[in-house]
């Protein structure tokens, strides 16, 4: 069904939006669909400030003018797949994921993982024990990613020798 969702997007897409087909992520509650959109042109020597204020500001049009199409194609994906659509642009090195769920996550932690969790709340890190959690998990993505996308690419493999197996 991935291949499903991301030829549905490419077909849905405008052509002239991207430089490429968007790159379409997605889980059990929510798509994501991130388009890369042409660099910025500017003068030789621009400061790599100026570049990021160019780029966060073409992808800023890129959002105002694109609003009511995106919001068209999202509930049109919405009602086929059942799940929330996000969108987001890249410029460059920027990216801006414009909107995306929050989805609660219950999990059990002994005291001495609580303890982590309130020393990051203590220490003004986060706001709350769920901010810290969300915290610790995006720092093992940030130095952890390529030890998860080897996960993620075996797990593919899993599934496939799993659907030739003899309970298919």
């Amino acid at each position: 069904m991935p291949e499903d969702v991301r030829a549905w997007f490419a077909s849905r897409v405008p052509g002239g939006w991207f430089v490429a087909p968007p790159e379409v992520t997605e889980d059990g509650e929510e798509i994501l669909v991130v388009g890369t959109l042409a660099d910025v042109e500017l003068a030789k020597g621009t400061a790599g400030d100026g570049r990021a204020a160019a780029r966060n500001a073409r992808i800023q049009r890129f959002r105002e003018e694109t609003r009511d199409e995106r919001i068209r194609i999202a509930r049109e994906a919405e009602r086929r797949f059942g799940r929330k659509v996000a969108w987001g642009a890249r410029c460059g090195d920027e990216l801006k994921i414009f909107t995306t769920l929050s989805v609660p996550v219950m999990t059990r932690l002994r005291m001495s993982e609580r303890t982590i969790l309130d020393t990051l709340v203590a220490g003004g890190v986060a706001r709350s024990r769920s901010e810290a959690l969300a915290w610790c998990v995006r720092l093992v993505g940030m130095h952890q990613a390529d030890w998860i996308q080897g996960l993620r690419d075996a797990l593919v493999k899993v599934d496939e020798v799993r659907s030739k197996g003899p309970l298919n």
